[in-house]
């Protein structure tokens, strides 16, 4: 990420290959990518009615995407306390979601400081980081409409993210944001059609999904291309970073005081969440696109694959 800057030469133009086949030109993938942002994009702020009133007895996030759904726990439950739960679940999941977005925006930034300025790559990277900006608004809003607190990630977690900004490789950067868009992604798909869901969680889930598309398009590509040319020692960190990532994902989805706030055992509420077999297939099957993807292209492998492995993202 701290190469000199050179022109859009024989790095960017060369042909290259890898276990997917021939990849795109990086140039062409982002005028695509530019094409689709002017005709896909939206203002949260002018786009959803932020005025109306919540519907009542209706879910702020699937039941089945709950993370204590079908537990014991969860059967005594009455119907408002599970309603709740999803109210509190998706304050965490958008407090997330910020966190990783302004990682996310910081990993570009430098992804793009010694690149051609005048480059699609860069412009559609800008046109990215302005879409995050955005997104991380109106999941701020979506908090605050809902009524829950936010919830940060534990201080250790934050911390860690400090490092990651630091240090991160070009590759490893991209199959970090990968890992925090594509799960969610996989969930919001499941979400914004869901007439049983609040109007407005719909509606910002719809505007993330479309956007997303476009954003996961463009670090995969830029994966694909950087697992072909870095050296070998960045791809080997590459799959333990990117592992460790999965890790603490999986650790800080929700946060555990979700269940304190809706008058539940925290402890115990987490024992049965480790313990679900649903919640287990759930978080797996968020992850299986993302999952099969990096093992194609040669992300997990050695150390990395046992690290997702223990992340239960990876079965």
């Amino acid at each position: 990420m701290t190469s000199a800057p050179t022109a859009m030469t024989v790095p960017d133009t060369e042909v290259l290959r890898d276990a997917l086949g021939l990849l795109k030109d990086r140039e062409q993938v982002a005028e695509r990518l530019l094409d689709s942002s002017a005709k896909h994009s939206f203002d949260p702020d002018t786009e959803l009615d932020w005025d109306a009133p919540l519907e009542d007895g209706k879910w702020f996030w699937p039941p089945e995407l709950v993370s204590l759904y079908d537990t014991p726990m969860w059967k005594k439950m009455s119907l408002e306390q599970q309603q709740d739960l999803s109210r509190h679940e998706a304050a965490s999941l958008a407090s997330l979601g910020i966190w990783f977005e302004i990682i996310l925006m910081q990993l570009l930034v430098r992804h793009i400081y010694d690149k051609p300025v005048t480059s699609a790559h860069v412009r559609y990277a800008l046109t990215e980081i302005a879409d995050e900006c955005r997104h991380s608004k109106m999941f701020a809003r979506m908090i605050q409409r809902g009524g829950a607190p936010t919830y940060p990630v534990s201080r250790l977690n934050h911390n860690l993210a400090r490092i990651l900004k630091t240090v991160s490789t070009t590759p490893g950067s991209f199959a970090c944001t990968l890992l925090g868009e594509e799960i969610l992604d996989w969930m919001q798909r499941l979400t914004f059609p869901d007439e049983r869901v609040q109007t407005i969680v719909r509606g910002v889930t719809r505007i993330h999904v479309v956007e997303e598309a476009r954003h996961v398009r463009y670090a995969r590509e830029e994966l694909r291309r950087q697992m072909v040319t870095a050296p070998r020692w960045e791809r080997e960190l590459t799959r333990i970073s990117s592992g460790e990532a999965a890790r603490v994902f999986s650790l800080a989805f929700v946060n555990p005081e979700v269940y304190t706030n809706v008058g539940l055992d925290r402890r115990a509420a987490l024992a049965q969440v480790e313990a679900s077999g649903h919640r287990r297939e759930v978080m797996q099957s968020g992850a299986r696109r993302l999952t099969d993807f990096l093992d194609e292209i040669g992300v997990l492998r050695g150390m990395g694959r046992r690290l997702w492995r223990s992340s239960g993202l990876l079965a």
